[in-house]
């Protein structure tokens, strides 16, 4: 009786080799020896060594060879064996990510990229990195490669990868990041059966600790890069340094589908042709394009219509004569949709020219709007009571009152230039209060499917605060050139949509899920002059989550280097 050992070759030309306990018997009809598995130890890699270095002591106890005692020694009388512990990594993200990287296509994708460049580094183990550092201790590429990778995780795969690995593949990111988005995104849509004819889509900004703005486009690999950092308008409150605008547009169901990173002096308004062109390039087929307030337009109106284009817009309904005017004063009945909507149609104008808008109504916004008005006009009115008591035609102090961003909207002059409460005002800010206003051109949505459709658009901002806030922080940037600064943002992407993927298939937020996998641990260690990385032991939701990732059980027994003496013998 003997272990046997066989190897079977893949398609690609990789081995895979068995362990089986066999015999040989004499077949006296042939003539002729066969063997006979008595019992078969599956795949040699995920063969638990363990149990078979515990089944050859065993034998050797009951055969009493090893030491030349008897079999019935005891076993009590062994000493301790000597393990010296080197050092722990964290083994469930990296696991997670390998994982998530192919099944969202990702890796193939980029190896795709890879062979039509005819190029050899190793991008693909570079960028799989960095997005997993991503979803685990996000920090700059020198600190991934120099600490994260080498004393905080188990990836051998990465093991030799050094900053400047990092760097080349951010470049080969930059030039071929439209294909593997495009590759990527139809993957996943086909894999989570995502739901792709409703489109959100929005703009924040990230800035930089810097005080020049950059002025001069670069050229890489045959493509010109704008120059990124510029002085705009900050949804930060940073207007006075240099910025770039990140793009974003996902599904009803938070995935990603493409980014775009523009100069931080692009207007909202001026972003929607080019992400209309670029979406419909996909062929995603019927989409309808879900944006805010920063968003319209007439220009941009017209630009989502071309092509039976469809839409949902809020709309800016205090810079509108026409919301203000004949919309919030359009009798008719709300509709309830739920305890915190109610909707209302409004057709303004005839022919081709009408639009249709949806009147939202939020009940418990209002309250709270109308109660705070309360209290802000009842201290305004202490304030001007104090103010009339004062001898001095025009105080500064009512200068103070007229241009507070507080009180100032209630106000108005009279004839000797002093403040006073207008009542017009009251009334017409009253008018807004816990409403939102959307315009539309599908006329196949109910009122109600309309005013979900754009609430739904909270799923986009949960995604800046993860890219921006939470989780996988954006910023600080590091980088200067345009090409990494784009390429950055791209692999925060990715790490997003593996994030997200992750989200959906256990039903759990990622902060819950990363806290479950850092239970699982590769513990490297020596013994008996063997040098081994173990995994510990997978607990019940660690198991859970891999079973929800369809992620098979890794193997206990990491990796064995044999003694020295070994090694040289052989």
């Amino acid at each position: 009786m003997y272990l046997r050992v066989t190897e079977r070759h893949n398609r690609d030309g990789s081995a895979v080799r068995y362990f089986a306990l066999a015999e040989n018997i004499w077949n006296a009809d042939a003539k002729r020896s066969e063997t006979r598995v008595v019992h078969s130890f599956g795949r040699a890699d995920q063969v638990d060594h363990a149990a078979l270095q515990r089944l050859v002591r065993s034998i050797n106890r009951i055969l009493g060879e090893g030491d030349g005692e008897a079999p019935s020694k005891d076993l009590t009388s062994v000493g301790p064996v000597d393990i010296d512990i080197d050092a722990v990594f964290e083994l469930g993200i990296p696991l997670v990510a390998r994982h998530l990287w192919d099944q969202l296509g990702i890796g193939p994708a980029i190896r795709t990229c890879i062979d039509n460049a005819g190029l050899t580094a190793p991008h693909e183990i570079a960028l799989l990195a960095m997005a997993a550092h991503r979803l685990d201790d996000p920090g700059s590429k020198r600190g991934c490669a120099e600490r994260w990778l080498a004393d905080t995780v188990w990836m051998p795969e990465a093991a030799e990868l050094t900053v400047d690995h990092l760097y080349r593949a951010l470049d080969f990111l930059a030039v071929w990041t439209d294909e593997i988005e495009q590759a990527v995104f139809l993957q996943t849509a086909d894999l989570f059966r995502l739901d792709v004819d409703l489109i959100f889509y929005d703009t924040t900004t990230a800035y930089f600790e810097i005080d020049e703005a950059d002025e001069v486009e670069q050229e890489w690999a045959g493509r010109l890069f704008a120059p990124l950092r510029r002085r705009g308008h900050s949804k930060e409150g940073r207007d006075n340094q240099p910025q770039v605008i990140i793009a974003m547009a996902v599904t009803r169901d938070g995935m990603p589908v493409r980014s775009w990173v523009l100069p931080g002096d692009t207007a909202d308004v001026s972003t929607v042709a080019k992400i209309k062109a670029d979406l419909h390039a996909w062929r995603l087929g019927r989409c309808l394009f879900v944006g805010d307030a920063g968003m319209y337009s007439a220009d941009n109106l017209a630009a989502l219509s071309k092509g039976l284009g469809r839409y949902i817009l809020a709309v800016p309904m205090r810079k509108l004569r026409e919301v203000e005017g004949d919309v919030l004063t359009r009798p008719g009945r709300y509709r309830k949709v739920a305890d915190n909507l109610q909707v209302k149609e409004v057709w303004v104008g005839d022919g081709e020219r009408r639009k249709r808008y949806v009147l939202c109504l939020n009940p418990e916004e209002a309250e709270r709007q109308r109660h705070h008005r309360e209290q802000v006009l009842t201290s305004l009115t202490a304030e001007l009571a104090v103010l009339a008591e004062r001898d001095t035609e025009h105080p500064k102090a009512a200068c103070a009152l007229l241009t507070s961003r507080r009180y100032g909207r209630y106000l108005t002059e009279d004839a000797a230039g002093r403040p006073q409460l207008d009542q017009g005002k009251v009334a017409a800010a009253a008018k807004f209060d816990g409403k939102f206003v959307v315009i539309t051109n599908d006329e196949t949505l109910s009122a109600e499917d309309v005013a979900l459709g754009y609430k739904g658009g909270w799923i986009i901002e949960s995604c800046f605060r993860r890219m921006k806030q939470t989780g996988l922080e954006v910023r600080p940037m590091f980088h200067w050139t345009p090409r990494r600064i784009e390429a950055h943002v791209k692999l925060c992407m990715l790490a997003l949509q593996m994030q997200r993927a992750a989200e959906i298939a256990c039903g759990l937020p990622w902060a819950q899920i990363a806290h479950t996998l850092s239970a699982l641990k590769a513990v490297r260690y020596q013994v008996e002059g063997r040098g081994i990385v173990q995994r510990t032991k997978i607990s019940p939701g660690v198991s859970e989550i891999l079973k929800s990732l369809k992620i098979s059980m890794p193997k206990r027994l990491l990796t064995i280097s044999k003694p020295p003496e070994t090694q040289v013998a052989a």
